[in-house]
């Protein structure tokens, strides 16, 4: 059945004409106006007509009618008065100011549709944030959404601010292009490569710190690194005569390497490990025997001297630490490729105790020490000590520990509940005021609900993050951020380059904002 169409459209009204002319033809025009929109509305439906008087509803869709409809300001309630606090939690996303314009630009607050803006350093040192305690942060996203783009963006931004950058564990050598083009350097450790570390070098003394007190630390440092490599390769912590044989025989060494003018090195502390007849006459008078104790730390660390590590930890160091330079990074792509975590654990702890040469220099400026695949390192209880010391001095030190992780369940994987391993590992992450939640697997959301007190609308937004989408949860408080990246960073940071047939090598870059790429240093 065809609709009626009517309309009303305004007469010609002369010029001339009087007052009550021109009252008569408006009020014409809008009774013709009124019937149009009458003859132009539907007839109701013959199921509505004939609908029992039982099931009709009260109301029509437009709403009750009357003054009772509350419509036109004719309701008046009393103003309810809450805090910030509790709006916040009642009407999570709205009521959030913002972090502010300092730091580094990271993206888009999706619900305040504003920019946002990080740096974990001027939030500590402002106060501005209650609980803001510590610049570390943790970030956690499964695979393919942008989680490693947004740590490599963070560091390179964080570059043109003054910052410098530490990776020293890169697993997969994704960081190498990226410390070259930034005018950094990267050291590639593996079987066969002409890279050296030492891991016994002693760090550069700080000016505030005497002679006395400086070989005292330098001592303990060496003590700790030898019990971390023999404790992986044991698979078992050291028993006291253990400790002790490693303790002799580092003093022995020390002790002929000053001497020579050299630096010591991890094979002459294995050679000593496996001559008895020296630890023995060492230790001098005391009881015990330490030859036969120590046969298997020397066996240990034999595996860094003549077995698959060999000739990356065994020689002076081929490259000298600059602590100028933007950005440097560890490729242990070389190693782990396996299945066994052994050999990359051990590199990292001798790269890691390297590199600690720059951290313990309090005047070294603010720094960025940035964990990527953290989830391999869960399973050692060494490296996890070494990172905690790294947290919890962070703040003395200068430095921003970034540990980035695809599920917060690998937190779980460090060991059973109570395990020297799980309070480490749930000790670090309650030492990040910052946590940045990247989509999760629905089987995940319980658990990082629970490690993280994620309230029912966060969760259910963590389940439908988009790619470059996160939660940030700065001491308590909640952003959805939209990660921005530059073309150039973009294909800088592509991690897809094999499967999109591109090509393993990178790409110097021409420009990058607010950065001058330098030629890569050799």
């Amino acid at each position: 059945m065809p609709r009626t169409r009517a309309s009303a459209s305004p007469l010609f009204v002369p010029y001339k004409a009087s007052r009550a002319e021109q009252r008569a033809a408006r009020a014409g025009f809008a009774e013709a106006r009124r019937q149009a929109r009458l003859a132009d509305t539907p007839p109701k439906h013959r199921a509505e007509q004939t609908l029992d008087l039982e099931l009709r509803p009260t109301y029509p869709p437009s709403g009750r009618p009357g003054p009772a409809s509350a419509r036109g300001c004719k309701l008046r309630l009393p103003a309810h008065r809450m805090t910030t606090a509790t709006a916040s939690g009642a009407y999570p996303f709205v009521a959030e100011g913002g972090l502010g314009a300092e730091g580094v630009f990271i993206g888009r607050d999706v619900h305040a549709e504003a920019a946002f803006c990080f740096d974990p350093f001027s939030l500590y040192s402002s106060g501005r944030i209650e609980g803001f305690t510590n610049p570390n942060a943790v970030l956690a996203g499964i695979i393919g959404m942008g989680k490693s783009a947004l740590a490599k963006s963070i560091a390179t931004r964080s570059i043109a601010h003054g910052y410098r950058i530490y990776i020293p564990c890169d697993p997969k050598g994704e960081w190498t292009g990226v410390s070259q083009a930034l005018g950094g350097y990267s050291i590639a450790l593996g079987p066969g490569l002409p890279g050296r570390l030492n891991p016994l070098d002693a760090p550069a003394r700080p000016a505030s710190v005497s002679e006395k007190d400086w070989a005292t630390e330098v001592r303990k440092r060496r003590l700790l690194l030898l019990a971390s490599l023999a404790r992986t390769v044991l698979k078992r912590d050291l028993l006291p005569m253990e400790h002790t044989a490693l303790d002799v025989a580092l003093d022995l060494v020390v002790a002929e390497a000053t001497a020579r003018g050299a630096v010591p090195l991890l094979g002459e502390i294995a050679y000593a490990l496996g001559s008895p007849e020296r630890l023995d006459l060492a230790l001098g008078q005391q009881a015990g025997h330490l030859g036969s104790a120590a046969q298997d730390l020397a066996h240990a660390l034999r595996r860094l001297v003549h077995g698959d590590l060999s000739a990356m930890f065994d020689a002076p160091s081929t490259v000298a630490f600059d602590p100028t330079a933007p950005m440097l990074s560890i490729d242990l792509s070389r190693l782990g490729g396996s299945g066994d975590d052994t050999g990359l654990v051990l590199a990292m702890t001798c790269a890691s105790a390297w590199m600690e040469s720059a951290l313990s220099d309090p005047d070294g400026g603010r720094r960025w020490v940035i964990y990527d695949e953290a989830w391999r390192l869960m399973r050692h209880v060494g490296l996890l000590e070494r990172m905690q010391s790294q947290w919890k001095l962070s703040r003395g030190l200068g430095i921003a520990n970034l540990m980035v992780i695809h599920r917060l369940s690998d937190l779980l994987s460090a060991g059973d509940a109570g395990s020297r391993g799980r309070v480490l590992a749930e000790g670090l992450l309650a030492d990040c005021s910052t946590r940045i939640i990247y989509r999760q697997e629905p089987d995940q959301l319980d658990s990082a609900a629970s490690l993280l007190g994620l309230t029912v609308v966060e969760t259910q937004a963590v389940s439908a993050l988009p790619k470059g989408r996160g939660l940030w949860k700065v001491a308590g408080r909640s952003f959805i951020t939209q990660h921005i990246l530059h073309p150039a960073e973009r294909e800088l940071f592509d991690t897809d380059a094999r499967m999109s047939a591109k090509g393993a090598e990178f790409t110097k870059l021409e420009a990058l904002p607010a950065l001058r790429v330098q030629e890569v240093r050799r």
